[in-house]
């Protein structure tokens, strides 16, 4: 294999350190907030749901304008701004002695998450094969996979009892480790005479992006309810299921990282969409303990192949120029699709119980294939010019 066919080479090991480091620091926060808004800020759930919660809409927000900063500008310049901004407003917990205060920070803190989404992500892409892109793009997402794994465990390990402020700062100083990998990357963004693409939301990843929600909305809804669903199923509890998720997840990202290039982008997305489908499904009609792993196994590899297959679909045909303006309106759709799984499930699990969010989410998985039907195989309409 020639050295350019090379997946893995030092600027790759750059960014998955750069994402791991950052998507550390995440996983450290998620068991913590709830207890830092419940504890020292005295604040009852919808405290704890604004805590943990408001990252998520300039996340949203900023994907697609990261997109296409990085465009004009330059992936570094993401990668290290980013996770610069999010070092400097986790630190920054550490004063916050309100819910308003730290609500300012968690705002501040998604739009560093946002810019390093967008930024890694157009890395990979930059620098992997057309032919491999699939490949690279799997490899890529172990890094926060794992990351979002351990950093829980090193979240609780850290605080012991109340020791918030040494989370805030190990947390923060993540965030720095991923500036500083940031910093030794080379620019990737190609030299072209293209113009970058100037709306917000760029084309080429509205489909592939649309049935990212399908996939996203069933698996909103097991990180939702599957721990309850399993407490009625006479469970002790649900992190065997967790642990077992992830393991599958990671072990086709590893052994299948070549799926999605082998079957094709569109063909790899289909494959996903019906296993997460059928997943979703053995789970909510076969209600038993028996029934509800062999779903969660079925479901994972569904999640292991989904996000690389449409990602590698949505930049297919992209021009150069447009690529991170692609990966931005891309990865906002995931946003997108865990805010209506959670809210649109919740409303299920009201009305029909548990059974019903997993049979509903299996539905909308399924919904996805229409419209993955009316994308090209090779890829998305490529735009034409720049406004």
């Amino acid at each position: 294999m020639s050295r350019t066919d090379r997946i893995v080479t030092v600027p790759f090991a750059l960014t998955f350190a750069s994402a791991f480091f950052v998507f550390l620091a995440i996983g450290m926060l998620l068991p913590v907030l709830p207890l830092y808004a419940t504890g020292p800020l005295g604040e009852g759930d919808l405290g704890v749901g604004l805590a943990v919660g408001m990252s998520s809409p300039t996340a949203l927000v900023f994907q697609p304008l990261a997109g296409r900063l990085g465009d004009r500008r330059g992936r570094r310049l993401l990668i290290v701004a980013g996770s610069l901004v999010m070092a400097v407003s986790i630190a920054g917990y550490t004063l916050a002695g309100t819910l308003g205060a730290l609500v300012v920070l968690r705002l501040l803190t998604g739009i560093g998450e946002a810019l390093v989404f967008v930024g890694t992500g157009t890395v990979v892409a930059d620098l992997a094969p057309a032919e491999r892109r699939g490949e690279a793009l799997s490899l890529y997402t172990i890094g926060f996979w794992s990351a979002l794994a351990i950093g829980p465990v090193l979240g609780e390990a850290l605080l012991g009892g109340d020791r918030f402020e040494a989370v805030w700062i190990a947390a923060a100083s993540a965030a720095l480790l991923g500036a500083l990998a940031g910093l030794a990357l080379p620019e990737t963004r190609p030299e072209t005479t293209e113009a970058s693409f100037g709306k917000l939301l760029h084309p080429a990843a509205i489909r592939p992006g649309l049935v990212l929600v399908s996939a996203v909305v069933g698996f909103a809804g097991f990180n939702a309810f599957v721990a309850l669903y399993a407490q009625e199923l006479g469970l002790d509890g649900a992190a065997p299921l967790f642990v077992v998720f992830a393991v599958i997840v990671v072990t086709i990202r590893v052994l299948g990282r070549r799926i999605p290039d082998r079957l094709g982008p569109k063909r790899a997305s289909g494959v996903a969409l019906v296993l997460l489908a059928s997943g979703l499904l053995v789970v909510g009609v076969w209600s038993s303990p028996v029934g509800l792993y062999a779903g969660v196994v079925i479901f994972a590899a569904g999640q292991a192949l989904a996000f690389p297959s449409l990602m590698t679909l949505a930049i297919a045909d992209a021009p150069v120029a447009n690529r991170s303006s692609v990966v931005g309106t891309f990865t906002a759709f995931a946003d997108v699709g865990f805010a209506v799984g959670a809210i649109s499930l919740g409303a299920v699990a009201d009305a029909a119980g548990y059974e019903g969010v997993f049979l509903t989410a299996a539905a909308a998985s399924l919904a996805g294939l229409f419209v993955l039907a009316r994308i090209p195989a090779h890829g998305p309409a490529q735009p034409v010019g720049a406004s």
